[in-house]
């Protein structure tokens, strides 16, 4: 493989005692020349005893652990491609994946078993590596696919991306321009690494610059918040989706003054509301909200300095050099500064296509090569993007179009909700109308009739929900996103016992 992307290989060479990971659950410690040859026994494992050869799918399913990482590289060194499966998902969903992906091998923990699926545990790999005395000579092309992420499936069947080892390496540089990332990095890795925010971001970009991470097997507000403020482990960058946020700041034991030595703690996958980065910020803690996908990574990224930060607030930040993006309309015409419309992406991050799906491959890019993100933005005049809603989430109640995740962000804050989530629903006269589903914290006596007083003159009148349900919970994807799909069932469901 050459250097653009095997940065771990660099490193092994330039700094090779230097620590690069370590698994917080078994406290084992590699440096980058014992990574570098862990990920050259692998590979040498990989193609040697289970006859993978190139082009090849491997998958994994187990929970955090350095060694899913050096499973991942030795697959791009050897020409093959990672599959990361959803832990979360049920026996059939996980099936469904594999079937799709029909791996040469599958590897992964006491899930395998909990799922009934035959495969080759980490134990016995872990095995195996250590008893290769091989030299592993890499050939592999950086712009072969190395990794399928499967995207969350809110709606339809999950869709496996491919991601090229050239698309990988310009996402580490471009989170590692925007989070100021260097040889001194320590980041704390437990998002789930079925996620591209656990497997790609929270990891890549330290592995370039020659930094180090800490692998956890979960997140753990009590615990993820003791490790990001205990000074031995020195950790310098937290990446995790708003919720996980919003969930370390409602932690009893959260102290601010413990997070002083980090350099902030970043945020993607789903819309952070102002409100909550702004009380971040009001404790001194930088709360950095970025915006990527598992087709394109790391997109854009609001700057480190909190005074930009509270002034932008609501914003996901602007775009590296690299990325070039554009906002259209229903026409693909670029609309004007501060017009919310489809935004589009081009650069060498962007994925190549969607695994086994031709059509939808070429439904997802322009006749000239940009990718539909399906999100809808809109961009300042400063060149600072803020996304609105997905695309496929916008409804039109009497001919106007209506943004869920406006009407969700004001919301939040509301005393006594935990969380909200706003759908369209079909309606004789409006053809579409809102639902508020909303979750309330157990000791408090949220009603709806609060709720909406809360929206009511703050937003349009056609803009405000038609009705409410109040839910235990909403029903999420593995990567934390709601599926709304089932929260109209949900609906209707609640609708059909009314009447």
């Amino acid at each position: 493989m050459t250097g653009l992307a095997d940065h771990v290989a660099f490193h092994a060479k330039l700094r090779p005692d230097r620590l690069a990971a370590v698994d917080l659950v078994t406290d084992r410690r590699w440096s980058y020349a014992e990574l570098h040859r862990a990920i050259d026994r692998c590979a040498n494992v990989l193609m040697q005893r289970h006859a993978c050869h190139t082009g090849d799918r491997v998958a994994c399913l187990s929970r955090n652990r350095v060694e899913f990482i050096i499973l991942h590289l030795a697959c791009a060194r050897a020409g093959l491609i990672f599959v990361p499966l959803n832990w979360r998902l049920s026996s059939a969903e996980i099936r469904d994946q594999l079937e799709d992906a029909s791996p040469r091998l599958l590897v992964g923990d006491a899930d395998l078993a909990q799922h009934g699926l035959a495969g080759v545990t980490f134990d016995v790999l872990n095995a195996q590596i250590n008893d290769d005395q091989l030299t592993f000579l890499a050939t592999s092309d950086p712009d072969r696919p190395s990794l399928i992420l499967y995207t969350s499936g809110t709606s339809g069947r999950p869709k496996g991306a491919m991601l090229s080892e050239r698309n990988l390496a310009q996402t580490a540089i471009n989170f590692g321009l925007l989070g100021e990332v260097s040889p001194d990095s320590v980041f704390l890795v437990d998002s789930p690494m079925f996620h591209i925010i656990g497997l790609v971001t929270s990891v890549r970009p330290p592995l370039m610059f020659g930094g180090a991470i800490l692998v956890s097997d979960g997140f753990q507000p009590a615990r993820t918040l003791a490790r990001m403020g205990d000074p031995a482990l020195g950790v310098t960058h937290y990446f995790c989706v708003p919720q996980m946020a919003i969930a370390l700041r409602r932690e009893p034991s959260f102290n601010p003054d413990a997070l002083s030595g980090m350099k902030a703690i970043f945020t993607g996958g789903a819309p952070h509301p102002a409100e909550d980065i702004k009380a971040y910020l009001d404790l001194g803690v930088s709360i950095v909200d970025g915006f990527g996908m598992s087709e394109a990574g790391t997109v854009f990224g609001m700057p480190l300095a909190p005074n930009l930060i509270a002034a932008k607030a609501g914003c996901v930040g602007v775009a590296t050099p690299a990325i070039a993006a554009r906002i259209v309309d229903v026409n693909d015409e670029d609309c004007a500064i501060g017009v919310a419309g489809e935004l589009l992406l081009r650069g060498e991050n962007i994925f190549s296509g969607y695994w086994r799906r031709p059509d939808e491959t070429r439904a997802a890019f322009t006749d000239d090569g940009w990718f539909r993100t399906g999100d809808i933005a809109v961009c300042d005049q400063d060149g600072y993007y803020k996304l609105v809603d997905r695309k496929k989430d916008m409804f039109i109640s009497g001919g106007e179009n209506v943004y869920p995740a406006e009407i969700e962000s004001v919301l939040t804050g509301a005393p006594g909700l935990l969380e909200c989530a706003v759908v369209g629903v079909a309606d004789d006269m409006w053809g579409e109308v809102g639902v508020c589903c909303f979750v309330t914290h157990p000791d408090h006596d949220l009603t709806a009739e609060m709720l909406h007083a809360r929206l009511a003159g703050r937003i349009a009148r056609y803009k405000l929900p038609r009705s409410y349900l109040a839910l235990d919970q909403l029903p999420r994807t593995g990567s934390g996103k709601v599926i709304k799909s089932r929260l109209r069932d949900l609906i209707l469901a609640a609708a059909s016992q009314t009447t």
